[in-house]
């Protein structure tokens, strides 16, 4: 599975998943996941370039644990979950806040505000071995070496079990595909000329350094401009 980004069909993004992150972005803590579908085509490895920040966007940034799914399933219980994972990522949701602000007033989808090129930094596959306690994997992201978002995945309001048979109930999951986990508390900015880096430890957010990775961002030049 080490190949999910050239083979995956679809990125699960989970929405709200943080009860820290719902409070400040002045939402509901949800009853229920649930979702919306970022394009593989946002995928961006380091080494790739720089993230490109649209004409007239707010690029805000999630950090967050990537789940890579091992074998096709439909209505998977939550008891047999565990099997469906092939290992894990560190991801970066990126989301144009202005945007989707504009369309969730107006009830329309938010497929632009997360579906950019290069609005889903990506890191390697990490094999599931290295990882036996979900709950204690450590996320934290930076902006030119200030620490912006620090938390484990302990805080999920649903746990990854819960979050592959929920999704497998709606849509089967094939082998590749990824599911975003949702975002710790302290999203916000990131601007062209920033350097950021996302981080992932194990066990806790004082644990052994699993992945770790920079990226600049940059203003794109391109067709679109957003104008509210």
């Amino acid at each position: 599975m080490s190949n999910f980004l050239r083979t995956g069909r679809k990125i699960i993004a989970i929405g709200r998943n943080y009860a820290d992150h719902a409070k400040e972005l002045g939402n509901a803590i949800p009853k229920e996941p649930f979702f919306f579908l970022k394009p593989t085509s946002s995928f961006i490895s380091p080494g790739e370039g720089p993230v490109e920040i649209p004409k007239g966007v707010v690029m805000h940034h999630e950090v967050e644990l990537g789940v890579v799914i091992g074998k096709n399933g439909r209505d998977i219980p939550i008891s047999e979950a565990d099997s469906y994972i092939a290992g894990y990522t560190l991801a970066v949701d990126l989301t144009a806040r202005n945007v989707q602000d504009a369309v969730k007033k107006k009830g329309l989808p938010w497929s632009a505000a997360k579906g950019f090129d290069t609005f889903c930094p990506i890191g390697p596959f990490i094999p599931k071995a290295k990882i036996t306690d979900i709950a204690q994997v450590g996320l934290q992201f930076s902006i030119n070496g200030a620490v912006k978002q620090s938390g484990t995945a302990k805080d999920m309001i649903f746990d990854v079990p819960h979050l592959i048979s929920f999704v497998s109930g709606i849509m089967k999951l094939e082998e590749g595909d990824l599911i975003l986990t949702g975002t710790p508390a302290g999203v916000g900015a990131v601007v062209a000329g920033d350097k950021f880096e996302a981080k992932m430890t194990y066990p806790g957010i004082d644990g052994e350094v699993l992945d770790q990775y920079e990226f600049e961002a940059v203003d794109r030049k391109g067709l679109y401009e957003f104008k509210g």
